[in-house]
């Protein structure tokens, strides 16, 4: 039976029981089978109203109170989902799955390490989806190593683990294993974490036009991925369609929040543009994410510079390339001082023939440096 066919059953189920229960509005037992046949229907709120009014007439037990918790979270009531998993964890009831819907509720509520607290090793090696659930919590909680071990382990438990080969196709590419990503990408075929991390392994490969596709589906089907927008402006960037990217990695860049990587990506992505003052925007706000992030100085002192404050420029040059004596954006800065010596106009004119001309067979230097959005560990 597929999903389809299912619902549709669940839904001719319902309206019996509504039925029945026009005609016997205080049995509490009817009640409770017509809110499971709701959330069966895919009718969330309507379950909840008739738990609420089966609670109003005798306390809950444990399958309505574990029915109620299943609503809330199909209703997109995590607040209230938690506290009734919790409630049942806490009077004695434990499984998997009472772990694993706690912890996703609490996921949704965005309280990573109490979602980790409850999705013990036993829930994760029973259940793929807890699997997958806790390496993605550790992931984002830069726990990168532990998640890499955890998630390989998982593999060999959950071959077919959709979810969790998804997320673990993710974390590889953090973790610089593209081979172990590309695996994990296609046991997920469809999902959008896996769909993303082919994008990124053909952005790396420089095949722009194939990547914007991958990342055209990813989004289709889950819009809220900020990978993807990200991955999505680059490769609009190494395509040449330089005006489409910056509104692209912007949005991945405010759903990540505080990832330095994609915040230097759009305020280089700006700059190509022209728009020096948004791109200086970009580029503060990664500065007061990580004052210690070398790319953040660098990408500043060619803005200082193209602005007239050669001293200012070299001061931010020194702190970028203490940070890291291998950052980009500093010696990118550094060439034009030295070829411009501080003038402006000639370092204009410098940076503006560098960003076009390719550097490397087919990248320009524009296009490099927005790649440092590519790097979407924790850390990056």
């Amino acid at each position: 039976m597929n999903e389809q066919t299912g619902r549709a059953a669940a839904s001719a189920q319902l309206d019996r029981l509504l039925t029945y229960l026009g005609q016997d509005p205080g049995n509490v037992a009817l009640l409770t089978d017509t809110a499971e046949a709701a959330v069966d229907a895919g009718e969330a709120d309507r379950a909840l109203d008739l738990l609420d009014r089966a609670a109003a007439i005798a306390t809950p037990d444990a399958r309505s109170r574990n029915l109620a918790g299943l609503a809330a979270m199909h209703a997109g009531q995590f607040d209230r989902a938690a506290d009734t998993f919790a409630g049942l964890l806490d009077g004695g009831a434990d499984d998997p799955a009472l772990r694993f819907n706690l912890a996703w509720s609490r996921a949704r509520l965005k309280d990573e390490e109490g979602a980790l607290s409850v999705l013990d090793d036993a829930s994760a090696n029973a259940l793929p989806q807890a699997a997958a659930l806790q390496v993605q919590l550790l992931h984002s909680l830069g726990r990168v190593d532990e998640a890499f071990d955890r998630g390989k382990h998982y593999l060999g438990i959950h071959p077919e683990g959709r979810a969790l080969a998804a997320a673990m196709s993710v974390l590889s590419i953090d973790m610089g294993d593209e081979a172990l990503a590309a695996q994990c990408a296609a046991k997920a075929p469809g999902h959008p974490d896996a769909l993303t991390t082919l994008g990124t392994l053909a952005l790396g490969a420089d095949r722009a036009t194939d990547a914007v596709a991958l990342f055209d589906d990813a989004l289709a089907r889950n819009p809220d991925a900020p990978r993807a927008w990200v991955g999505r402006g680059l490769a609009y960037l190494l395509s040449g369609k330089v005006d489409e990217a910056p509104a692209n990695i912007d949005r991945g860049a405010a759903m990540f929040g505080d990832h330095l990587g994609s915040w230097i990506a759009a305020g280089w992505a700006y700059f190509v543009n022209g728009d020096l003052a948004t791109s200086r925007a970009r580029f503060e706000h990664a500065l007061e994410l990580d004052p210690t992030f070398a790319e953040t100085h660098g990408s500043l002192a060619v803005l200082d510079l193209l602005a007239g404050d050669a001293d200012a420029a070299r001061e931010r040059v020194k702190i970028a390339q203490r940070l890291d004596r291998a950052s980009f954006s500093a010696a990118l800065a550094q060439a034009l001082l030295r070829a411009g010596d501080g003038d402006v106009a000639t370092s204009r004119a410098i940076i503006q023939t560098a960003l076009h001309t390719p550097i490397d067979g087919n990248r320009t230097i524009a296009q490099s440096l927005a790649r440092l959005g590519m790097d979407l560990s924790p850390d990056g």
